[in-house]
């Protein structure tokens, strides 16, 4: 058994099924689990760090994490990487002058920000988020880091609904995941 997957099993292990949540027919990952296991989101957040760690060859200047759970992820990757930390959020919820994005969701839209002077021009970027279920909000976010001058390096995410397709929506990006659903 590879390094990979045992890690990919041990974090399954905190990633509960809930049936019919949001809506009857679906079935939801939870990761709360995960989250409240400090050893499983020490694993995760060493994993998701590791590809940017110094001397890979694929340094970041910075962490972009999506609210809300893009959060906790993201602190944790700037902090084991040693760089600042970006919160991309909902509308409305940043204090200074932000630059928006509207994008789709399944019944409807919705828009994100970030503060238009949270990059420098060029610097390099992880884009972080729990799950990549259909790239609206990834795209939509890497979309916006790029709009005020970052370098998105590449976008990372705990879990992948990988019948979703989400990942087709960021093509042309490095994209990775711990687990694949």
């Amino acid at each position: 058994m590879t390094s990979q997957t045992a890690l990919s099993e041990q974090l399954a292990a905190g990633v509960r099924d809930v049936p019919d949540y949001p809506s009857p027919g679906i079935l939801f990952k939870d990761i709360t689990p995960l989250l409240a296991d400090p050893v499983l989101l020490a694993a995760s957040v060493g994993a998701l760090a590791a590809p940017h760690a110094p001397g890979s060859g694929a340094e970041v200047d910075l962490v972009a994490g999506i609210e809300a759970r893009g959060f906790i992820f993201g602190a944790g990757v700037a902090l084991a990487l040693g760089v600042g930390f970006v919160p991309i959020r909902k509308k409305g919820k940043l204090p200074h002058t932000t630059v928006s994005a509207e994008y789709t969701l399944e019944y409807g839209t919705a828009v994100i920000e970030v503060h238009e002077d949270a990059v420098r021009p060029g610097q390099r970027v992880l884009l972080l988020d729990d799950v990549l279920a259909t790239g609206g909000t990834a795209e939509a976010a890497a979309g916006l880091l790029e709009r005020i001058g970052a370098q998105v390096v590449a976008v990372s995410f705990v879990l992948e609904l990988g019948f979703l397709n989400g990942r087709e929506r960021l093509a042309g990006r490095d994209v990775t995941s711990l687990l694949h659903y």
